[in-house]
């Protein structure tokens, strides 16, 4: 999944999904510009007909100021606090309207809602999820009931989604998208998961997994990077064997220090699926890299190949296509 600007496709972005047969885009930047530039950029991205199979195109569309799509055609929607506050059911209605717009505008999948528990207290030092208001509360109850209610109104309108970012942000301090973050304290009983496997019993089509360190699980590895994480707690533990998908592998700070042609092959081998990359020049040795990988270790490709059906069953939740019996 290579990130496309909501201002236009640029030759260089074109090139790497047309060359690379990308089969899923995500939006990045938010813009005011309306619905129409939306769906014209969308039937765009769809026209490119990589890999003979529909485009998913997907967005971050939670609320505040993490609403990447404004304008005309699409409703201001509030921040996560505040649709935290709105009586049982509320919720659902209003993501009914919102996953309408989405699916106008060509978009078919949202990589939300935000599932990640912030105490009170720390609200104010939490970079990526506190400062933001993108926690729907901070009691793991209300934020897993707020979260299923966000999905279920994106499923009415055939929007497919993403709750994140497991095992959880909101006990670091550093945003990821700007440097590394650690987490020192969420171990693998810890109530601040209670909101994931609320959703994964509910539903959720997919979980993106943070890049932060977990030093109470995998003190060598990045979440996305984890077999411990990915394997053992988001499909073992958990049951969970829908898409896994990785926060950003392309721009983002906390992976500089990793070879980009590694990026890629270390999700896949820790268990994910869906690898986002917000920098389309280094897409090419992402893919080369995977694709060397699984050409020379059998249980590689059966992985790759595990993954892909996931994606395909993905667009199918979407109404994109039909995988058959």
């Amino acid at each position: 999944m290579v990130g496309v600007s909501t201002s236009g496709l640029d030759e260089t972005t074109r090139t790497a999904i047309v060359n690379n047969k990308l089969g899923s885009v995500v939006l990045l930047g938010n813009t005011t510009a309306g619905a129409q530039p939306i769906r014209m950029l969308s039937a765009e991205l769809g026209s490119l007909g990589t890999a003979e199979l529909p485009l998913l195109v997907s967005v971050d569309q939670e609320g505040g100021q993490v609403q990447r799509l404004q304008g005309e055609g699409f409703t201001r929607i509030p921040d996560a606090r505040e649709q935290g506050a709105w009586p049982e059911g509320h919720l659902t209605e209003e993501a009914t309207k919102w996953a309408e717009e989405l699916r106008s505008a060509g978009v078919a999948y949202n990589l939300a809602p935000d599932a990640d528990v912030v105490p009170e207290d720390r609200r104010n030092t939490n970079a990526p999820v506190g400062k933001l208001k993108r926690d729907f509360g901070s009691e793991p109850g209300l934020v897993g009931a707020k979260a299923m209610e966000f999905i279920e109104g994106m499923h009415s309108a055939d929007v497919v989604t993403s709750v994140k970012h497991f095992p959880g942000l909101g006990l670091v301090e550093t945003n990821t998208d700007f440097g590394a973050a650690e987490d020192t304290e969420v171990a693998k009983d810890s109530p601040v998961l209670e909101p994931f496997r609320t959703v994964i019993d509910g539903g959720v089509d997919s979980v993106m997994v943070s890049s932060a360190v977990y030093t109470q699980i995998d003190p060598e590895n990045e979440a996305m990077f984890s077999s411990a994480i990915i394997d053992g707690m988001l499909r073992d533990d958990l049951g969970f064997d829908r898409v896994v998908i990785s926060d950003d592998l392309g721009a983002a700070k906390s992976v500089e220090d990793i070879e980009p042609a590694d990026r890629g092959v270390r999700f896949i081998e820790a268990g994910g699926d869906l690898a986002i990359n917000a920098d389309p020049t280094i897409m090419t040795a992402m893919v080369e890299a995977t694709v060397a990988k699984a050409e020379s270790d059998e249980a590689f490709a059966t992985r790759v190949t595990e993954s892909a059906a996931r994606v395909l069953t993905l667009k199918e939740s979407a109404g994109l296509m039909e995988c058959g019996g």
